[in-house]
């Protein structure tokens, strides 16, 4: 078997823009005609020239293979133009290209993925969402005067995380829902001169935020503070501390993640889990913050750590450090379905973030939705993946728009 051919799909996704605004997803397909898909999170270029990169990667490395050799072609794509080192580019291109291959190993032999990497360990697994706002509170068009793919989801996300009304409003939503987690960040927005030290006036919304939400969801929901490296290492500290009387599952990203040795110091002086690992990729960089501490609870995201067997040595490395598995999401259902089949075949798993109920576009997208039940997503049992790209439904929703996400371009 070789693969013969590959296509891309940058598909705009609509209004509450839940994932983000577009999602990036490819299909490898082999001589025999099998299909396997895959997606690309978080490439810092635009999605049409991601297109073209994962297109240049496979016409280089891919097209003529054998798709089960997934750690030969690991290597070779790895080592492309003397890297051998974590670009997130160039990893973010290879997640999605070895996770069509996996796909496509796994409907070659009739068996869901995780059967081939060592079988289900969680029958179900627990999750957790967002504190999104409701979709009356988002920009819903151009046409109401606010450039949608401008002001999208990430803005009326931060305007909600810190609206000390409003987040518990939605807290008891998702509770009612059967959420028993969920996640949010009292200090953004997010800006391109952070880290920086957080003003008493931030400190203290962030504390009433998290407070009014404990007294919301009381003790049928755990609060996850889904920070994305705003703070210095002192000003996390300060944070943590009035965070620690709430009891929070973890404390996400307190500082950015180029550090693991400053971020192993807010470790050592908070009660609270740290969770740190989106924007990371390889087994490389995850044993830097594994030997230094810095957290215990780790998130790759499978569409840009390298794939899911990178994710799952990753999974491995962490076992030795007692450390836990809670995938990142943050795009569209196909890197769901990867964190899917990682989540259930590791030990080690805690938590899958889901996009709420994976409803909506996330379900239009697939020929048949990822199942989602009471708080807990439900495995596929079909071969490879579990899930198939509509691609009808993917070529009625071209995207246009720029790169996502931005970050505030001015000091906060």
């Amino acid at each position: 078997m070789k693969i013969s051919d590959i296509q891309t799909y940058v598909v705009g996704n609509p209004p509450p823009y839940r994932g983000g605004p577009y999602f990036v997803f490819l299909k490898l397909v082999t001589d025999n005609g099998i299909k396997g898909y895959g997606e690309v999170y978080g490439v810092p270029f635009g999605p049409h020239l991601v297109a073209a990169m994962i297109e240049d990667v496979a016409a280089r490395h891919v097209i003529g293979s054998n798709p089960f050799e997934i750690e030969r072609l690991w290597r070779i794509v790895y080592s492309s133009g003397f890297t051998q080192h974590p670009d997130l580019s160039l990893m973010g291109v290879l997640s999605g290209l070895e996770m069509a291959c996996w796909d496509i190993v796994g409907k070659a032999l009739e068996q869901p993925v995780y059967n081939l990497l060592g079988g289900r360990v969680h029958e179900t697994l627990r999750s957790y969402t967002y504190l999104y706002p409701a979709p009356e509170d988002m920009p819903q068009s151009a046409d109401e005067g606010v450039d949608a793919t401008e002001k999208i989801d990430a803005m009326a996300i931060a305007e909600a995380f810190g609206d000390a009304e409003m987040a518990p409003k939605r807290a008891a939503h998702y509770r009612a829902q059967g959420f028993t987690a969920i996640k949010f960040d009292p200090v953004m927005p997010m800006s391109a001169f952070d880290p920086r030290q957080l003003s008493l006036a931030a400190l203290d919304n962030a504390e009433l935020v998290i407070r009014n939400l404990r007294e919301a969801v009381g003790g049928e929901c755990d609060l996850l503070v889904g920070t994305h490296g705003q703070m210095t290492t002192s000003s996390a500290i300060r944070l943590a501390r009035r965070l620690e009387p709430f009891d929070p599952l973890w404390f996400e990203e307190p500082v950015p993640p180029e550090n693991t040795v400053e971020m192993a110091r807010v470790a050592r002086h908070t009660s609270i889990p740290v969770a740190s690992g989106e924007r990371l990729a390889t087994k490389y960089e995850f044993a830097r913050l594994l030997q230094d501490q810095a957290a215990a609870i780790l998130q790759p995201a499978l569409g840009r750590v390298g794939g899911i067997l990178e994710a799952k040595k990753i999974a491995g490395m962490a076992e030795t450090h007692y450390a836990q598995m809670a995938p990142h999401l943050y795009c569209g259902p196909i890197e769901a379905a990867a964190n899917i089949q990682l989540a259930t075949c590791s030990p080690n798993f805690l938590i899958q973030e889901s996009i709420e109920t994976f409803g909506g576009f996330h379900a239009e997208i697939l020929v048949k939705p990822l199942e989602w039940q009471d708080g807990r997503i439900i495995p596929p049992t079909d071969p490879g993946l579990g899930v198939e790209l509509d691609e009808a439904v993917a070529a009625d929703h071209p995207y246009e728009g720029p790169i996502f996400p931005e970050m505030v371009e001015e000091p906060i």
